[in-house]
């Protein structure tokens, strides 16, 4: 059924995510509950703003109640934080901000909490400047960081961690990659301007593409003829590092969207690409992206970690190893990270990528070049974990990288959050030494 109060599935997504689901979840099926796509924006805005800014407003939300609320309540706390979210970052009045959250409460059969959420947001307005003042003694709320990662930016940038921080919670721009085989990245850029869309190319980035305000991607100029893809700048990084040639056997070992993939198919259509993944219903994605470009790739199903079938049947030329990680250097596209995330996640995570390096290794070519990737930022998933590698495998070797972007680290190179206006990503190149 249709609803037209965009607060109300604002809620209801929040709510899923504080138990434990993500926003990219959630989201799809929360908004065809709205039919004006304006009600689709609102929350979009708010789910979004709520979760990127989620200990900031959880720190004011414990200031102004006398008592946390119970876990069956979290629809509630859910309309507090939204209502919060909209008088500190939103142009929406005051009163509809208040009135229509309170009102909310309502339609979810909650009557005794219209009171108590019109009470929290008047006091709000009542106390701003002091409980915003509040904030500066309070590091986790006032970055609304959460204390392991707000750590792990400080030992990584001691000089600038503040800025890593403002980075990863700053609103990310809808980047674009466009199809080079098509258009030239300046075509492609005036076609955007002849349908009135205002765009910048990426510095760094041959094939990118920054649009001045999101847009939907279906009215993109050629999208659905493969003429652009969305993609943020640092993954576009991925397959130029890789040495395309004509004829190579390519294995994209985590594959799914299959962005870095198409990206591939791209930049050199003569490659013999197997795109895997674990996951059939993603694996489904990627046959669509690679259908929407006019590619084609040999795509299957299995895992990474426990290799069966037939694509372990051969050696490859080259790997691209894009891993399953904290996914710490994309909190800006994905700001629930920060609360679905916990430091304790990462021992598994590492584990799981080093099975994972050791296992896909043992495919490459003497010869061959595998590419290590993650979108974290943090050293115990890259350079650490490439460190180790390279002691235990005598015929491994780092191909260090003569490139204009990221920072040097023991083995690999880390892109910070903010750098360029790129995502956090880390790339080391290794080479297969011949027996």
């Amino acid at each position: 059924m249709k609803s037209g109060d965009p607060r109300l599935v604002s809620a209801l997504v929040i709510q899923k995510v504080l138990a434990g689901r993500s926003l990219s979840e959630l989201l799809p099926q929360y908004l065809d509950r709205l039919a004006d796509s304006r009600d689709r924006g609102l929350v979009q805005a708010i789910c979004f703003g709520v979760m990127r800014n989620y200990l900031k407003l959880h720190f004011i939300q414990r200031q102004l109640m006398a008592k946390p609320l119970k876990s069956r309540d979290r629809d509630i706390e859910a309309l507090v934080l939204i209502g919060l979210y909209q008088l500190l970052y939103l142009r929406v009045g005051d009163h509809a901000a208040v009135h229509e959250t309170a009102g909310a409460a309502n339609k979810l059969r909650k009557r005794w909490a219209v009171g108590l959420i019109n009470g929290v947001l008047r006091n709000f307005q009542r106390q701003r400047e002091g409980l915003i003042e509040a904030l500066e003694g309070e590091p986790e709320a006032r970055y609304a960081m959460p204390g392991w990662l707000l750590h792990a930016l400080q030992t990584q940038w001691p000089e600038s961690w503040q800025q890593r921080a403002e980075a990863l919670n700053s609103h990310p721009p809808m980047s674009l990659r466009v199809n080079r085989q098509i258009n030239s990245r300046d075509d492609y850029l005036d076609l955007l301007r002849k349908n009135g869309i205002d765009a910048e190319p990426m510095p760094r980035v041959e094939s990118g593409i920054n649009l001045t305000r999101a847009m939907d991607v279906e009215s993109l100029p050629g999208f659905a003829r493969g003429c652009v893809s969305i993609q943020d700048g640092a993954a576009q990084l991925a397959a130029g590092l890789l040495g395309l040639q004509p004829g190579q056997h390519v294995l994209d070992a985590c594959a799914a969207p299959g962005g870095k993939s198409c990206h591939m198919l791209e930049m050199e259509p003569e490659i013999e690409l197997t795109a895997l993944d674990s996951d059939a219903e993603r694996l489904q994605r990627v046959s669509e992206n690679l259908s929407r470009i006019g590619r084609r790739a040999t795509l299957q199903q299995g895992d990474a970690a426990d290799p069966d079938g037939s694509w372990t049947s051969q050696c490859y030329d080259r790997i691209l190893l894009d891993l399953p990680c904290s996914a710490t250097g994309v909190i800006r596209r994905h700001p629930d990270i920060k609360y679905l995330r916990r430091e304790t996640d990462i021992i598994n995570l590492v584990k799981l990528q080093n099975k994972i390096l050791d296992t896909v290794w043992r495919l490459l070519k003497p010869g061959g070049v595998m590419l290590y990737a993650t979108c974290s930022i943090l050293p115990q998933e890259n350079e650490l974990q490439l460190q180790q590698f390279l002691s235990r495998q005598a015929d491994a070797k780092e191909d260090v990288m003569d490139v204009p972007w990221g920072e040097a680290r023991s083995v690999g190179r880390q892109i910070a959050p903010g750098e360029d206006g790129l995502d956090g990503f880390y790339y080391a190149r290794l080479i297969k030494r011949a027996t």
